[in-house]
């Protein structure tokens, strides 16, 4: 960001100044009010960058107005903070402006003050609350983008382990949220800045692969600018525009690194749009076109008369051009090219007259209403967000009814996900299935533009397991486990509390320290059950793990612990003496104690002591190099018997662990990922690469005991390509 953008005065001004060509002269005072309140409420506060933080609302507000959204929603920009940030309240903000606007900007508001077992139950409790208030104003999660655009514009500020955290949630959350609301220039630029952070050797590869690409190619796309035009002229059809485009980054990094292809072998890095008149036109262009150009088979999109689920519509066609280079052609509308970068922005109803209200009824949002019955449906905050990404964050097919209805579907979508889509009762009736008129297996993979005939029948007793592991979305996953659930009820429950048990036993722990009533109702209330053998149903047929509920029931039982454990050690040294380091010496007292550094041990880990010479005692892990080469000394005489005492969980200790991988693109995202679900933070990464093609990482972490660390280890053994991850000695 540049100096003058840095002050306030100067962001306003350049509000003011869009606002006034948007505006009456009425709400071009609301907004001034609105922001005279505003950096009051947030006087005294400043951003990690040192500038005030009023330029993050003044900001956010500004891209509001790129959006050409109402008055009401840049005035909710620049206040959306000041509910979670200051001592304004909602009906402060209420009185001030209109509930309206204070509405928009408590459902921006965070969940800051409710705490969560796992950083996965924050973002999917956050997502929720932002889902139902988008239900009832669109203009909420408008702002919510807007506010996140502007964070990852400004992310240098922020330490590496933030950057790679807000990058994944933003490419894995925020920049689908974008595109499915068809709002393209918000999208993109959202998944260029997480890929700049995520992987930045490959944002700096494709661009400057993209910018030596554009400088050979300038001349060809203003040939083929040219040729287009003459050819429009003799027939005599209008040109709005006509213009090259650039696919961004992360567009071709998924098509580079993800697939395996160099950027020669994409045709559409660059493509020229042709923007016409009328939808008659279009298709006039269209055929126009393929008088001047061969066209490649299969790379004609109609999306005119199919258009994408978030309002998509174009035609695409790959044609040949001089010396046999491919390349794209879009033809569309204004309109079209309206939607095309601002998605439901360009459409939404306060253009209508109605102030911006939307309602669940839009079918332009009935994708949210999707999200509203998967969130009860999945109570699971893992299982929710694994859902949300696969059915409505995920490419689509489109696929038809005997009728003709369309029917969008995940894209790796079978006859089963087609047939739950349509209702329940047929799914679970559900024997065979034709696509196109031929009999195919129910694993089939449904393509866009297939027929599908769905046959059932009534002596059928219901689906069967075996679709769980086909079937793709959760739509189908819930109703074939519902059917279980209902179907074996006393069974399920006996099958849940055993497998309940023995993972209590597996923990160490007994029934009686986990399944205390305050635990019990927690879960159950986290989890919408009604009662103890809801919980044992689910976890016998397959609903939750009986390990994510042991986990929380153990972490309950170290909070309510933890003070009386404390409180018991201190009064049980007898002759060891404890330090501030949580370790005890026996036999000495009054000396110094201090962890050592080379193996940096934690609570948990079997340790030793040594007796410096001036420096007290060092402890190290028993597996530790130095302390087996001490030995080798025959220094034995020297070490002494140390034990772990008083160590809170509160403590925290530092880490160090080598991952060893195969070489990939996103393995330090996967990570980061890992490191972020389980809230373990970070202070160092250190990462290399081997004559062998081996990534070597060394991930510096802090944690409060060696069971979390080897909790951490396990799961990041899960990670695709790792080889083997140790605990470092320096």
């Amino acid at each position: 960001m540049d100096e003058a953008r840095k002050n306030p005065d100067e962001i306003f001004k350049a509000l003011i100044t869009k606002a006034e060509t948007m505006y009456s002269h009425e709400d071009v005072e609301q907004i001034k009010q609105a922001y005279a309140f505003a950096k009051k409420a947030h006087e005294g506060q400043n951003r990690l960058s040192g500038e005030p933080y009023i330029c993050h609302p003044l900001e956010v507000a500004c891209i509001i107005t790129e959006l050409s959204l109402d008055k009401d929603t840049v005035i909710a920009g620049l206040l959306h903070d000041v509910i979670e940030d200051t001592e304004v309240t909602h009906e402060q903000v209420a009185k001030l402006f209109s509930p309206e606007i204070a509405n928009m900007v408590e459902g921006v508001t965070k969940l800051g003050k409710i705490k969560f077992t796992t950083q996965e139950e924050e973002q999917v409790e956050n997502l929720r609350k932002m889902f139902i208030a988008t239900a009832k104003d669109v203009r909420i999660v408008l702002i919510k983008l807007c506010d996140r655009l502007h964070n990852m514009r400004t992310m240098d500020a922020q330490p590496l382990h933030k950057q790679l955290k807000k990058s994944l949630e933003t490419i894995e959350v925020y920049a689908p949220i974008a595109d499915r609301l068809g709002i393209f220039k918000v999208k993109a630029e959202l998944e260029d800045l997480s890929l700049k952070y995520l992987d930045p050797i490959a944002y700096n590869e494709i661009t400057s692969q993209v910018a030596e690409k554009l400088n050979r190619n300038n001349d060809f796309i203003q040939y083929n600018i040219d040729k287009i035009m003459k050819k429009l002229d003799e027939i005599d059809i209008k040109v709005l525009s006509i213009g090259g485009r650039v696919k961004h980054n992360y567009s071709i990094f998924k098509k580079t690194f993800m697939q395996g292809r160099t950027i020669d072998e994409i045709y559409d890095i660059f493509a020229i749009r042709v923007i016409v008149e009328t939808i008659a036109d279009c298709y006039a262009v269209l055929g126009a076109v393929h008088e001047i150009y061969r066209p490649l088979p299969g790379r004609i999109k109609d999306y005119i008369s199919m258009a994408k689920a978030n309002m998509y519509q174009s035609l695409h066609t790959t044609v040949i051009g001089r010396g046999g280079t491919p390349f794209e052609i879009q033809i569309r509308t204004q309109e079209m090219h309206r939607t095309a970068e601002y998605g439901i922005a360009a459409h939404w109803k306060y253009k209508q007259g109605l102030k911006g209200k939307t309602t669940g009824d839009d079918e332009k949002l009935a994708w949210i209403r999707k999200v509203m019955e998967l969130q009860d449906e999945v109570p699971d905050s893992s299982e929710f967000m694994r859902a949300l990404k696969v059915d409505m964050f995920s490419d689509q097919v489109y696929v038809f009814t005997p009728k003709g209805d369309v029917v969008p579907l995940p894209k790796g979508s079978c006859p089963i996900d087609f047939a739950y889509s349509i209702h329940s009762a047929i799914g679970n009736k559900t024997t065979g299935a034709k696509v196109n008129g031929k009999l195919v297996p129910l694993s089939y993979e449904l393509n866009n533009g297939d027929i599908v005939s769905i046959i059932t029948s009534s002596s059928v007793h219901g689906p069967s397991r075996d679709w769980l592991k086909i079937v793709k979305t959760s739509t189908a996953r819930t109703k074939i486990n519902q059917w279980f659930k209902k179907e074996g009820r006393e069974e399920n429950i006996a099958l849940g509390r055993d497998m309940l048990e023995h993972e209590i036993k597996k923990s160490g722990y007994t029934s009686a320290q986990l399944m205390v009533p305050e635990t019990i109702e927690q879960i159950l209330k986290k989890n919408n059950f009604q009662t103890t053998e809801d919980l044992y149903c689910a976890i016998g047929f397959g609903g939750i793990p009986a390990s994510k509920v042991v986990f929380k029931m153990r972490e309950d039982y170290k909070r309510r612990n933890k003070k009386t454990e404390a409180t018991t050690t201190v009064h049980a040294h007898h002759k060891k003496q404890s330090n501030s380091s949580g370790v005890v010496v026996e036999g000495l007292e009054g000396c110094l104690v201090r962890l050592s550094k080379c193996c940096r041990p934690i609570p948990g880990d079997d340790i030793v002591g040594y007796i410096t010479r001036g420096r007290g005692v060092s402890v190290h892990r028993s597996d530790c190099i130095n302390v087996k080469n001490i030995n080798a000394d025959s220094e034995e005489n020297r070490m002494v018997k140390v034990s772990w005492e008083n160590a809170s969980y509160a403590d925290r200790y530092s880490a160090d662990l080598l991952v060893v991988a195969d070489n990939r693109n996103g393995l330090l995202a996967d990570i980061i990922n890992v490191l972020s679900v389980m809230k373990i933070p970070s202070n160092s990464f250190n990462a290399r690469v081997s004559k062998n093609n081996e990534a070597l990482i060394n991930v510096g972490v802090e944690v409060s005991t060696a069971e979390q660390i080897d909790e951490l280890i396990t799961k990041l053994k899960n990670v695709a390509g790792v080889i083997s991850i140790t605990r470092s000695i320096q």
